[in-house]
């Protein structure tokens, strides 16, 4: 009888630790270095060489005419992380969790990497009527209190429409945005996520939404992906979210493939927006420039 009991205490004491263990490993996030981002976005823009940020990403032609971080093609969907931007690109993993947007006047939007996930960088506003977003620039916080300089880089919708899948439909014009800036206050809901040491701004109380759109808003879980990607479906939004470093396990510092130089991409895209085949080069131009 002794010997069953002993036998049974070693049993239930290794499956608690192997059980403990195990917890522990699925709550660690797995570990890569920024050569992720080089390596998997190469395909869908390129990188170039910024002379104050260093590399950053030019997104291609997949994103369209017009592109703007954090309004083309995705949605706004609240989970346990706070307003998570949902992008249908499937790159849109890196460039809405980690780093930075910023607009260059040749260029257009270039992202700047950083190795901090978030449920998306922005800051928000409201009043009774409107919430919006701005994609955060380089060297700002989500406790940055205005953004004064450029207007138009503001997406505003009326409240009411903030959850919509579709979202893009109901964008308000942008020339109102100086009016509706004026009228509303910033929204400085901030997280600390304890185990990253990383502070964010989860966007619009739950219950501003709930009152504004008349209906309850459930939360969706946020699941680690284990590879490159993300998918919504239900109640799970399953998204690739790497603790990321800026060293590689061999030493070398992280870098793109191939990499363009600044005057060199500003002085091409200026020719291809002179060629024959693009007579009018002011319609191409993202919104506001």
């Amino acid at each position: 009888m002794k010997i069953i009991i002993k036998f049974f205490s070693i049993f239930l004491i290794t499956g608690i630790c192997l059980g403990m263990t195990a917890q522990k490993a699925s709550a660690q996030q797995a570990s890569v270095s920024m050569q992720v981002f080089y390596d998997q976005l190469s395909p869908y823009g390129h990188w170039v060489h910024h002379p104050r940020h260093g590399y950053v990403w030019l997104p291609g032609a997949e994103a369209g005419v017009g592109f703007s971080p954090y309004s083309t093609n995705g949605h706004w969907r609240l989970t346990n992380d706070g307003w998570t931007w949902i992008s249908d690109f499937s790159w849109g993993w890196a460039p809405f969790h980690y780093g930075r947007w910023d607009r260059d006047a040749s260029l257009g939007w270039l992202w700047i990497p950083d190795t901090h996930w978030g449920p998306a960088w922005v800051n928000w506003r409201r009043d009774n009527d409107h919430f919006g977003w701005y994609p955060m620039e380089p060297s700002r916080n989500s406790s940055q209190r205005e953004y004064n300089n450029h207007n138009d880089r503001w997406t505003f919708v009326n409240n009411r429409d903030i959850d919509r899948p579709d979202i893009h439909n109901y964008y308000i014009d942008r020339s109102k945005n100086v009016t509706i800036i004026h009228n509303t206050t910033i929204i400085n809901n901030t997280h600390v996520n304890n185990s990253t040491h990383v502070t964010y701004n989860t966007g619009p109380r739950k219950a501003d939404v709930e009152k504004a759109t008349g209906q309850p808003i459930k939360e969706a879980a946020v699941v680690d992906a284990d590879k490159p990607g993300q998918n919504e479906s239900g109640d799970k939004v399953q998204i690739y979210k790497p603790a990321v470093t800026n060293k590689t396990n061999n030493g070398k510092k992280p870098a793109p493939a191939q990499v363009d130089k600044w005057q060199g991409a500003k002085q091409q895209k200026k020719n291809n927006s002179q060629s024959p085949q693009n007579p009018n080069p002011g319609a191409q131009k993202p919104p506001g420039q």
